[in-house]
């Protein structure tokens, strides 16, 4: 096996563990501060900040595209299969889109001015799309209610989650974890 084929499959390997990682980082705040949230405001603002947090650090992490998406699906489909709230389901096409868009600068996230607004934007279109699924689809909510103040709530949270991501990633960046991970 030569070194490039060795170097393939060791990323390949670390990518699952952090699909991995990252998917159960998912369904646990899922279950624990998803649930604090809606009791406390009855709004989604809680439910997009976890999304967003734990879909911007796997892009952070592994740079490659597909595994928001593949996090966003494991995660939610344990969450529903394991009892919790169908609604989180509704961020799966959320997860697809945030991929998609993160091939505008190749999944790379730092904080450079470009990839920060890349972040940005792609939080708060897809916490509008998350809110758009679960509000019409899922709970069956007014349209016009879901299109301005479900969505709104939805993307304030998508906001919060980048404020919150943005620090820690400049935090491992500067501590250097991806070289440790390289190795």
């Amino acid at each position: 096996m030569s070194k490039s084929q060795q170097t393939h499959k060791n990323r390949f390997t670390v990518n699952i563990a952090l699909i991995s990682i990252f998917s159960a980082l998912w369904v646990a705040l899922n279950f624990t501060l998803a649930p604090i949230g809606f009791a406390f405001t009855g709004l989604p603002v809680i439910h997009s900040v976890i999304i967003f947090f734990t879909l911007l650090l796997v892009v952070w992490a592994t740079n490659q595209f597909g595994t928001a998406s593949v996090v966003g699906l494991i995660g939610s489909a344990i969450v529903v299969l394991a009892g919790g709230p169908l609604p989180v389901s509704g961020f799966v096409p959320a997860a697809v889109i945030l991929d998609l868009i993160f091939l505008v600068n190749r999944h790379v996230l730092n904080l450079k001015p470009f990839n920060i607004a890349v972040a940005i934007i792609a939080s708060i279109v897809c916490a509008y799309v998350g809110a758009l699924v679960n509000g019409i689809v899922i709970l069956k909510l007014p349209i016009a209610f879901v299109f301005t103040i479900w969505g709104g709530w939805t993307i304030l949270g998508g906001i919060i989650g980048v404020i919150l991501t943005l620090p820690i990633i400049g935090a491992l960046e500067r501590s250097q974890v991806k070289k440790v991970q390289a190795e």
